[in-house]
């Protein structure tokens, strides 16, 4: 248990755990994060590309590095799902990361941070840090590949963690496209998509 393992008084340990039970509190459709439970510094992730883009369907599988400062310092990123936006396995440079830490906010959370990813997503970057501009169809077609397994990455218990965050995601994704059929062809505003309408400076 984390708390056993680490300094309950520290409050960077204080917070991560806090953003953890947040997170498990209020759950969203659109994005899912887990610690490891080795090192709760150390978070994967999954996002779901944002409706209405060549990215719609997509789900896209990261990792998290959280400093010993946070959540005065902001985290690393880094995707392992090609998708024709971000280079994998390379630590994005946005604003909300630790490419830009005046830019970042300590009232920001993990969840935040993910939320300005996914609207990160459809932004053009031209020569930020990782940054790609694959055209339109090579976007969606790797949006599409992307529901077909978890990437492999690192130890078993971070694969383990990674396998668990696509199943769950698969299977909201799953509950969503019931549901839509269900309703017909009601259209989804932006203010029910999940992805908060954030202002966040782009690096």
């Amino acid at each position: 248990m984390a708390e056993e393992k680490y300094n309950m008084k520290n409050p960077t340990v204080k917070r991560i755990l806090q953003d953890v039970k947040e997170m498990q509190a209020n759950p969203s459709d659109d994005f899912m994060s887990l610690p490891l439970e080795e090192n709760i510094f150390e978070r994967k992730f999954a996002i779901r590309g944002p409706r209405d883009t060549e990215f719609e369907g997509g789900i896209y599988y990261g990792w998290i590095q959280l400093p010993v400062e946070y959540p005065f310092q902001p985290p690393a990123f880094m995707l392992l799902t090609p998708n024709g936006r971000f280079e994998t396995q390379m630590t994005i440079c946005l604003s909300i990361s630790n490419h830009h830490p005046e830019h970042w906010q300590p009232s920001w959370s993990v969840g935040i941070a993910l939320v300005a990813l996914i609207a990160f997503m459809p932004t053009n970057l031209d020569g930020a840090l990782g940054s790609l501009d694959y055209k339109k169809g090579e976007r969606r077609a790797l949006a599409i590949k992307s529901r077909e397994a978890a990437p492999q990455f690192g130890t078993p218990e971070r694969q383990k963690l990674i396998d668990e965050i696509h199943q769950c995601m698969l299977s909201k994704a799953s509950n969503e496209e019931e549901l839509t059929e269900k309703e017909g062809e009601a259209e989804v505003s932006p203010q029910n998509s999940g992805v908060q309408s954030l202002s966040f400076v782009v690096a």
